[in-house]
């Protein structure tokens, strides 16, 4: 192990099991909320069936708590570290932050056990109707059940501290990703592959397998900045080809990269040549007159900046040190960057650059020094390698019939989609060779729940959730639509995101159109993106009609306008509605978090395992990474 600083400290099991017990708590009550689908929000009357509030008070009250956040200046916001200090508690998000104090919070909390979480669940569902009646009391447990609430998850500064030790990052730091790839992915595969490559260090490893490889945007990054051999593997053999000819593309960018850094290089040594050159006959002309005059203020030697200012001796100095740092950026595979590329090429196999008009000239014109460097080149460059390959990845897949050089490794997935983040982390914890794992999971709604379906038979033995044995043993189900709701982005809500209420709105009067005029009350088949190709709800009911194989001839323009005017003035159901789903959000892909977590616990040969923020929530929702590493044998 390359560094020897300990790691930070983490929760242990019985610990989360017992936030887990809390969340649970709440989510028995909460859960209807999630799992009621806005389709049907007008044709099954979700609001009176699960909210005893106006909605002119739900909007009320998420407005007035943003606008008192919105108020409060930055600077008297206490730092996330304070908060809970002195027996309060504060909230933020989508409805801003919020104080609570000992007196309100016992309001909330009661018993012995109010470690465990919010428990006075009356003072926020009802106890018959298990209908919501209090908003202010639903947001400040959802804020509280969030994982940055919790106090699971370890800080990434943190922890690559703890990685590196007293080491520094070895890479070049003129790194431009944003070239290559759009914002947001370059914001998650530059604070990924950095964490990555320290945790590689961390072990000694070379080796990464990118699980759900995609486009290749995290393996080549890896392997172009870092050194690292990557085997990226994604299940779309159109992905697998779309990366091979990025890469082709990458490559010929090297070299034109290449090309002209060389020039900078030809330009600073001819600089560096002229620099010297004048020193000498500086130092000529002073050692001449110093013969010649005897006096003692003539005696004193006089500075080359005195003849020469550009040439300064911090100048030649800086010169100096650029062109050493260019010799050693040639020479070393760890300093290989997106700014300085030029030293790609020298480091590349023989056959990795296609040929251009340069370097097509006859081998026998090649000098043997040069063809045994290549040669040599070719064989110490193997470690940073990416290759693309097609394969459907399950728990049970068998690595070694994939991967023919399979060794001490890590294994990483970014936005890995349903089932195959849960997936990554069973490979990793019944493959030896993998030392260290890094996924961050998406696409919730497309995970496979063990319990979702008790009277189906079913041969699947490993599900997506749940993992760990405490909720197995609950035998707990979110459902597809609490899953789905897992995916919404309260961050980008809260900074001005919003939700398409009006689409989801003609959504929701279609399925009450076509409930009454069709007799249908489900269908298989979806809408899609009719909104944004239609110009009013007349034309948006229309289309989607037709799309789902409905005769819209039958219905007269007066019929459909009829159940526009009907429900238009019910919009800010909906609206309310589908904000408290966005708050509760956070508490779904808490409890999804914390399963993969706790079964990682639950792994006798796991030497330390934590939940980290990775991304800007903004930017890119789905922001937390699991991370575990083995001991060492």
């Amino acid at each position: 192990m390359a560094a020897s600083c300990s790691l930070p400290g983490t929760q242990d099991l019985s610990a989360l099991r017992a936030k887990l017990q809390g969340l649970l708590r709440f989510l028995r009550e909460a859960l209807s909320i999630c799992n009621a689908h806005t389709v049907d929000f007008y044709t099954e009357s979700v609001w009176e069936q699960l909210i005893d509030v106006p909605p002119e008070t739900v909007l009320a009250v998420l407005k007035k708590a943003t606008e008192e956040a919105e108020a409060r200046p930055a600077e008297a916001r206490p730092p996330p570290e304070a908060e809970g200090a002195s027996g309060e508690w504060r909230w933020e998000g989508r409805t801003g932050r919020q104080r609570v104090g000992p007196a309100q919070r016992s309001v909330l909390c009661s018993g012995p056990g109010a470690e465990a979480g919010i428990t006075d669940f009356p003072k926020i569902f009802c106890e018959t109707s298990q209908k919501l009646l209090s908003v202010e009391a639903f947001v400040l447990a959802a804020k509280y059940y969030s994982l940055q609430n919790l106090g699971v998850c370890t800080p990434f500064e943190q922890l690559l501290v703890a990685l590196r030790g007293n080491q520094t990052q070895k890479t070049g730091e003129n790194v431009k990703p944003d070239e290559f790839m759009n914002l947001k992915k370059s914001h998650e595969v530059q604070a990924m592959s950095e964490l990555i490559s320290s945790v590689a260090d961390y072990y000694g490893i070379k080796q990464v397998i990118d699980l759900g490889s995609g486009k290749g945007y995290l393996s080549s990054f890896l392997s172009l900045k870092y050194g690292l051999k990557v085997y990226g593997i994604d299940s779309s053999n159109t992905n697998t080809h779309g990366a091979q000819e990025r890469n082709r593309k990458l490559k010929k960018h090297w070299k034109i990269c290449h090309t002209q850094s060389k020039s900078d290089v030809n330009g600073l040594a001819l600089k560096m040549a002229k620099g010297k050159k004048m020193q000498g006959e500086i130092q000529y002309k002073a050692n001449t007159e110093e013969e010649c005059n005897n006096s003692p203020t003539s005696q004193e030697m006089m500075s080359t900046s005195e003849f020469l200012p550009d040439f300064s001796v911090s100048v030649i100095s800086n010169i100096r040190k650029q062109m050493e740092n260019l010799h050693v950026c040639s020479h070393r595979e760890e300093n290989l960057c997106f700014a300085n590329a030029f030293s790609l090429i020298d480091l590349l196999p023989i056959n990795a650059i296609e040929p251009t008009t340069s370097s097509r000239m006859p081998k026998r014109k090649m000098s043997e020094a040069n063809k045994e460097r290549r040669k040599t080149t070719s064989k110490s460059t193997e470690s940073n390698i990416y290759s693309p390959l097609t394969s459907f990845i399950t728990a049970d897949s068998e690595l070694h019939d994939i991967i023919k050089d399979l060794e001490d490794c890590l294994m990483v997935g970014l936005h890995t989609c349903g089932d195959l983040a849960p997936n990554t982390l069973r490979i990793f914890t019944s493959k030896p060779e993998i030392k260290g794992v890094c996924s961050v999971g998406c696409c919730y709604h497309l995970l496979s729940e063990e319990f979702e379906d008790p009277h189906k038979e079913c041969a699947q033995e490993k599900w997506g959730f749940p993992m760990c044995h405490y909720l197995k043993e609950e035998r707990w189900c979110c459902g597809r639509n609490a899953r789905m709701s897992a995916c919404l982005a309260l961050e980008r809500v809260a900074v001005g995101g919003g939700l398409p209420t009006e689409s989801l709105f003609y959504r929701a009067v279609l399925q009450d159109i076509i409930k009454d005029c069709y007799g249908i009350t489900k269908c298989d088949r979806h809408v899609g993106k009719i909104y944004s190709k239609s110009s009013s709800f007349l034309d948006y009911v229309r289309k989607s009609l037709k799309k789902l194989g409905l005769d819209e001839s039958k219905l007269p323009e007066k019929l459909i306008m009829d159940y526009y005017e009907k429900y238009k003035p019910r919009m800010n159901e909906l609206e309310a509605f589908n904000m408290l789903k966005v708050v509760l959000a956070p508490c779904i892909e808490t409890l999804i978090l914390l399963d993969r977590l706790c079964y990682l616990k639950e792994q006798e040969d796991i030497a330390w395992s934590a939940l980290v923020k990775l991304f800007d929530p903004v930017k890119s929702p789905r922001c937390y990474a699991v991370i575990a590493l083995k001991r060492q044998q």
